[in-house]
C-alpha cells in the first residue's frame, strides 16, 4: 500500500485535534476529543497528561476504523500547548498532573530567582524573561514544593514529547520546545551548564533537543493495538503549537507573521536571527535556522468563548454573537473590554491582572459587549506587534490561522487595528497540518519546507484595512493602554490580598 499521508496530532488546551492530510494539504479525515483542565487553587491550572493520550487514542481510533488510511500514513507529528513540565519516571509513567501555560503557582519563586540571579543575566541566555508561567519555574517549584516526585523524575517532558514517548517509547525534547527552558541558550541552541546548575537544576532532567522534523522512533506495537496505527509508522520529533501552526500558515521566510486565534492569541514574527524582547516571547521556529518573535495573550478565542458560556442565550452560537457586533460601529461606542481572564501574557507579563468592562451605562446592550471584547483581542494582538517592532522585527504580511479567522467580523476588526492586510488560509487545520508537516519533510515525503508550504498552503482570503476604522482604532488603541496602566496598581494590591 502507498505510503502518501501524514498524521498531525494537535495537543491543545481544551481539545486534542488529529487530522490526516494527503501530500497536497487535504484534509483526508480529522477528529477532536476534548479533556478537562483543573483549577485546584489559586493561580493552578493543571491538566493530566494522561487523559491527553487517553483522548488522542480515541480521535485517532475513529479515524483508523478506516484500514485504507491507518496503511497510508507515512510519518506522524505532534505539535502541543507551550511551558509544560510533565514529570515521568524512568518507565514513562507520569508522576503527577502538569502545570499548563496559564499556571502562575510558581510567582514567589520565579521572583526570588530573578532577584538572585538577576533578570539580565537569564535574559542574555534564555532570550525571554523568568517569568512563573515558563516551565524552569515549574522545575523549581516541583524541586522545592513536591520533593517525593521530583527524586523519582526521570525526564521532565513537553505536550507534545509526552505523546511522542507514548507512541514509540522513547524520550526526546524538541528545539522549538527548549525555550521554556531558561539555560537553553538561543543563540547556541544547546543548554548552559553554569546557569542552570546556579539555578540547582541539571540538564540531565531534560532531553537533549533535537530538530522538530527529526525522526525519533516509530509506533510500538502497543500504541498500535490502543491507536489503531500501522506498528512501524515513523514519528517526528514534533514542535510548540505556535511555532507548528505557524508552518501551517505558510510561514517560512523572515517577516511573514502568523496571527493565532486559538484558545489564546497572539503572534509569531519569523525572523532569521534571535531577536529578543525582555516583554516577548523568543522560540527557534520549527524550521532549522529561523527564530519567531512572540506574543503570546491569554485573550482569544477564549474570550468570546466565556462571554457565550456565561452571557450567551440558549442555543445561541458563535456566529450569533459576532452578527450582533456587527451593527456596533468600530470603537464600541466607547465600551471597552480588557481581556485578561487569567492574568496576562505579553508584553505585560502581569498574572494579577483581571478582564474589565469600561464605559458600560444603560443605552448599551449586549452587541457593545460582544464588539468590545473582540477588538480587546485585536488590542492585545496591537500591543504586542509594538513591543516587537522595538527589535527591528518586521512584519512584511500577516496570515490569520485559528478558530477567529472563521470570523470575517473579528479578522477585519486586527486588520482595522493594526493597519496590516491579513490573509487567511483555506482550511483551519493550520496548526495540525504544520505538524503533519514535520513528519513528512523528516520521512522525505517533501524535499523541504518550502516544497511542503508551495504544495499544501492555500489561501482563501484576506483582509485589507479600513482607513477610518483604523484612526477610530489607533485613539481606542491609546485608551486600552491606559485603562491598564491606571488598573495596574490595584491589581498588584488585589493580587496581594488573593495570596
Amino acid at each position: 500500500m502507498k505510503k502518501d499521508l501524514l498524521l498531525g496530532i494537535d495537543v491543545g488546551t481544551s481539545a486534542c485535534k488529529v487530522a490526516v492530510f494527503d501530500a497536497d494539504g487535504g484534509v483526508i479525515a480529522a477528529e477532536n476529543e476534548s479533556y478537562a483542565v483543573y483549577y485546584p487553587q489559586p493561580g493552578w491550572v493543571e491538566q493530566d497528561a494522561d487523559e491527553w493520550w487517553e483522548a488522542i487514542c480515541r480521535a485517532i481510533r475513529r479515524i483508523t476504523v478506516n484500514p485504507e488510511i491507518a496503511g497510508r500514513i507515512a510519518g506522524i507529528g505532534i505539535d502541543g500547548q507551550s511551558w509544560s513540565a510533565i514529570p515521568v519516571d524512568s518507565e514513562g509513567k507520569a508522576l503527577s498532573r502538569t502545570p499548563i501555560w496559564m499556571d502562575t503557582r510558581a510567582r514567589d519563586i520565579a521572583a526570588r530567582v530573578r532577584r538572585q540571579i538577576g533578570e539580565e543575566a537569564i535574559f542574555s541566555v534564555a532570550g525571554n524573561g523568568f517569568e512563573p508561567a515558563y516551565t524552569t519555574p515549574k522545575l523549581l517549584w516541583f524541586r522545592e514544593e513536591r520533593p517525593e516526585i521530583y527524586k523519582k523524575c526521570a525526564k521532565f517532558l513537553q505536550s507534545n514529547s509526552y505523546i511522542a514517548l507514548r507512541l514509540t517509547g522513547v524520550f526526546s525534547q524538541d528545539l522549538s520546545q527548549s525555550y521554556g527552558i531558561h539555560f537553553f541558550d538561543q543563540k547556541k541552541l544547546a543548554y548552559d551548564t553554569a546557569l542552570a546548575a546556579e539555578m540547582g537544576l541539571s540538564p540531565e532532567l531534560l532531553c537533549e533537543p533535537v530538530a522538530c522534523h527529526e525522526i525519533i522512533g516509530s509506533v510500538t506495537a502497543e500504541a498500535a493495538a490502543r491507536t489503531g496505527l500501522t506498528a512501524g509508522t515513523p514519528v517526528a520529533a514534533g514542535g510548540l503549537d505556535a511555532a507548528c501552526g505557524t508552518l501551517g500558515a505558510g510561514v517560512c521566510r523572515p517577516g511573514q507573521t502568523q496571527e493565532q486565534g486559538g484558545q489564546a492569541g497572539g503572534m509569531s514574527i519569523c525572523t532569521d536571527q534571535a531577536l529578543a524582547h525582555p516583554k516577548l516571547i523568543l522560540s527557534t521556529h520549527v524550521i532549522p535556522g529561523l527564530w519567531l518573535l512572540q506574543g503570546g495573550s491569554v485573550g482569544g478565542g477564549g474570550v468570546l468563548r466565556w462571554f457565550k458560556q456565561e452571557l450567551g442565550k440558549a442555543g445561541e452560537s458563535f456566529d450569533d454573537l459576532t452578527r450582533l457586533a456587527e451593527d456596533i460601529p468600530a470603537g464600541s461606542e466607547g465600551v471597552l473590554f480588557l481581556p485578561y481572564m487569567a492574568g496576562e501574557r505579553s508584553p505585560i507579563w502581569n498574572p494579577d491582572a483581571k478582564a474589565v468592562f469600561y464605559g458600560l451605562s444603560f443605552d448599551k446592550t449586549r452587541a457593545h459587549m460582544v464588539r468590545a471584547a473582540l477588538e480587546s483581542v485585536a488590542f492585545s494582538l496591537e500591543h504586542n506587534l509594538r513591543t516587537a517592532a522595538e527589535t527591528g522585527a518586521e512584519v512584511t504580511e500577516m496570515i490569520s490561522v485559528g478558530g477567529a479567522s472563521n470570523s470575517r467580523l473579528w479578522t477585519q476588526i486586527k486588520a482595522d487595528v493594526t493597519g496590516k492586510k491579513i490573509i487567511v488560509p483555506s482550511s483551519d487545520t493550520a496548526t495540525t497540518l504544520g505538524a503533519a508537516i514535520l513528519a513528512g519533510v523528516g520521512t522525505g515525503l517533501f524535499g523541504s519546507f518550502e516544497e511542503a508550504v508551495q504544495r499544501t498552503v492555500h489561501f482563501t482570503r484576506e483582509h485589507t484595512p479600513d482607513p477610518a476604522a483604523h484612526a477610530v482604532y489607533q485613539k481606542r488603541m491609546e485608551d486600552y493602554l491606559q485603562l491598564y496602566a491606571c488598573l495596574e496598581p490595584y491589581y498588584i494590591k488585589s493580587g496581594r490580598l488573593e495570596q
